[in-house]
């Protein structure tokens, strides 16, 4: 019987290297982690939007001077940073492709801001924003930096904002909050670039990985968003008739453990489930999770 212990990471394997692989495969501290990811979503990317982006792109709509259409970029997930960087890979020969050195990119955090360190371009983009972790947080540091950025101009240049079908809409309601003055309320532009959907496998996949980790003596499940938690909650055998989350099990019997990223997702599995994860990571990263699940206490 292995004695390290599974964290079944509910995510598709970043490439070309993963934080959470890399962190979680290194023994430490007395934790011998084996991470296994498990794929919950879909992805496709939306034709109408990649279009529009391409030809902003194209046109060099996107840029510093005072008549660009879009004065920075907007990226809150790595779906969307696949997405523009497609559109750059095809782009690429075209003359000072993709015109975007003088402008900022907001990201919300490390996960983001390393899928656009990736994005071949010279010079290297300027990107904002890695610390904030959350699109409350980004939008408040945006507004202070663009701001300031454009400090000289009453009227701030839009911001294109590169979405999934599925999203929260803090960011924009935060920028063009009509009780902020009109010289610092920031016009939003969503644009979707991709779409998503549940795996149809994914919960007989994730029933197969438990089956085969049934005799370990703990697991432990990393949840990243609330697409899959009913399939993730049932393959576990915690739901009951009803779709509601069973009492969890006294300390001898239980083994399987959940943890979230962050609280969109913990809050999502208490109000529809009634489940109450065991950790959220107090900072949505690899770094978080870690610290939640080496740090926890069974009470």
């Amino acid at each position: 019987m292995s004695l390290k212990t599974p964290v079944f990471l509910l995510k598709t394997r970043s490439t070309p290297a993963d934080a959470y692989e890399e962190l979680f495969s290194t023994p430490a501290n007395g934790f011998d982690f084996e991470p296994v990811f498990v794929p919950v979503l879909e992805h496709r990317f939306e034709d109408a939007g990649m279009a529009t982006v391409r030809r902003l792109l194209k046109t060099k709509a996107i840029n510093g001077s005072r008549e660009a259409t879009y004065g920075g970029l907007i990226f809150t997930s790595q779906r969307a940073v696949e997405a523009f960087s497609r559109l750059v890979e095809d782009g690429r020969g075209e003359s000072q492709w993709p015109h975007l050195q003088d402008i900022p990119i907001y990201s919300v955090g490390p996960a983001t801001t390393r899928a656009l360190s990736a994005v071949s371009q010279t010079p290297p983009l300027q990107v904002f924003g890695e610390h904030t972790g959350n699109g409350e947080n980004l939008a408040r540091f945006i507004l202070e930096h663009y701001g300031e950025w454009h400090r000289d101009r009453p009227v701030k240049p839009p911001l294109l904002f590169m979405v999934g079908e599925q999203r929260r809409d803090v960011i924009p309601r935060l920028l063009m909050d009509p009780a902020l003055s009109s010289d610092k309320r920031i016009q939003v532009d969503e644009v979707v670039v991709y779409g998503t959907g549940e795996m149809k496998s994914f919960k007989d996949d994730f029933k197969t990985l438990l089956d085969e980790t049934a005799d370990r003596p703990a697991r432990w499940v990393v949840v990243f968003s609330p697409s899959g938690c009913d399939s993730m909650l049932s393959a576990l055998g915690m739901l009951d008739a009803s779709g509601k989350a069973k009492p969890k099990g006294t300390d001898h019997l239980r083994t399987t453990y959940v943890a979230t990223i962050g609280p969109t997702t913990r809050d999502y599995l208490m109000s529809t489930f009634g489940y109450e994860p065991d950790i959220c990571a107090e900072q949505p990263s690899p770094e978080g999770i870690w610290q939640g699940i080496t740090g926890f206490k069974e009470v």
